[in-house]
Formats: structure tokens, C-alpha cells, sequence
């Protein structure tokens, strides 16, 4: 059975962000961009716990955990293991504010 990869909408709002900024130097890194994100995603979704688990003060984001983008390491899937694979909270870039950024989050389930 094949496990689930729900992107929920600020994490695809955040790709869509990146891939477009990557793209205006380099189209060829965008590219590479969204499918090292592919690959990254299927990975996690194998193995959920391999991440490494966040705490933070919104009660939203329990269980939250975060992972590289695999050869973008600057760039973390934010995500939640769940019963039948994983739901993506948010991708973000270390050095943005990110604990200010996922505290902020209202609940979109």
C-alpha cells in the first residue's frame, strides 16, 4: 500500500515561491529543485520518524518534525507524520525566522 504526501496549501504556496525565485538565475537549479523536493518527500514518507521532531508553543504544530530538501539543505520540509503518511506544513529556508513563521501558523485542517 502506498503511503500519502498531503501538501497542505502555505507548503505549496512555498514551493511555488522558491521554485520561481530559483528560476529567474538558474532554470536548470529550479528543476532540480522540484524534483530533489520529489525525492525528498518520497523518502520521508517511507520512514516519518527519520526527521528530526520540532517543539514549539502552538499546540497546532505537535508532532511536528523538519528534513532537508536533499541537495538544497538550506531549504526544510516542515511536516507531520499521520496514520496513513505524512501532511507537509511548510517549507521554509533556514535562515528565515522559522520558529516566529510556524508559531504564526493557524490550523488549515
Amino acid at each position: 500500500m502506498s503511503r500519502r504526501i498531503t501538501i497542505l496549501p502555505a507548503a505549496d504556496a512555498d514551493l511555488e515561491q522558491y521554485a520561481v525565485f530559483i528560476d529567474i538565475d538558474n532554470p536548470g537549479a529550479a528543476r532540480r529543485f522540484i524534483s530533489a523536493v520529489t525525492t525528498t518527500l518520497e523518502r520521508i514518507v517511507e520512514m516519518p520518524s527519520m526527521g528530526r521532531r520540532r517543539e514549539f508553543k502552538n499546540p497546532i504544530l505537535v508532532g511536528l518534525r523538519s528534513w532537508p530538501i536533499r541537495g538544497f539543505n538550506n531549504y526544510l520540509i516542515f511536516y507531520r507524520p499521520s496514520d496513513d503518511g505524512i501532511d507537509v506544513i511548510r517549507v521554509l529556508h533556514g535562515a528565515r525566522d522559522v520558529e516566529s513563521i510556524l508559531e504564526a501558523e493557524e490550523s488549515e485542517e
